[in-house]
């Protein structure tokens, strides 16, 4: 199965996705610069996390309105599967492709640490390797992962099963509302999560609780 990975100024983690998706894949993902306008045929685009572009004005916010976002746009419009981890979580949400906002962190402090989190939803291509309620691990690194929405979007994102991700047993690193790490579209395509399963997909990461996410994108028989 083929992917690809978007590079922007300031991200850190284009490597770590970059090896995660060739180990679980077979094969390489494309990578593709912010001034870039097609993307090639791909099955699953991952934008990865870091400070893209410093993190000036907001998390995320210049990076949405590079010229390869808009070709992200196009490509989810189209079913294409999209992830974005981190800063491509807020990244996601700046360019308007999922609803919400990612606040700084209720502790105001950067938080690096492995956190546990819930299947809330094992009935999307992400989750359908995972079994409803089931609780794994997974690393997370971020300073603006305290994502809020209002009332009515709170409402229709729980109601619509678009709540992929909780953290679970106590170990919201963040405040974010209603414990949630991690939403996807209303037509299941595009996901957003704040974790980096990225880092957690074989032995020598001490676990592998973050590979059937990527497997199940990609279609990757079990």
């Amino acid at each position: 199965m083929k992917s690809a990975v978007v590079l922007l100024p300031g991200l850190n983690r284009d490597r770590d996705m970059i090896a995660a998706l060739t180990k679980i894949s077979g094969r390489a993902p494309a990578t593709v610069w912010q001034t870039d306008t097609e993307i090639p045929d791909v099955d699953l685009i991952a934008i990865p996390g870091g400070f893209s572009f410093g993190d000036y004005l907001r998390c995320g916010a210049i990076a949405a309105r590079m010229p390869v976002m808009r070709a992200v746009a196009e490509k989810a419009a189209k079913g294409v599967m999209v992830i974005g981890v981190c800063n491509g979580f807020q990244i996601l949400v700046e360019a308007g492709l999922l609803p919400g906002a990612l606040m700084r962190n209720s502790s105001l402090k950067f938080v690096c640490r492995q956190v546990k989190l819930e299947i809330a939803n094992a009935n999307t291509m992400f989750t359908r390797r995972y079994k409803p309620g089931q609780i794994i691990r997974s690393p997370v690194a971020h300073h603006d992962g305290n994502y809020f929405a209002d009332a009515e979007t709170l409402a229709r994102l729980e109601g619509e099963g678009q709540v992929m991700f909780r953290y679970a047993e106590g170990t919201n690193p963040n405040g974010s509302i209603n414990d949630i790490a991690g939403i996807v579209s209303e037509k299941g395509n595009v996901l957003g999560l704040m974790p980096h399963p990225e880092n957690l997909i074989e032995a020598a990461h001490g676990g592998s609780d973050g590979r059937a996410l990527f497997e199940g994108a990609l279609g990757i028989a079990a």
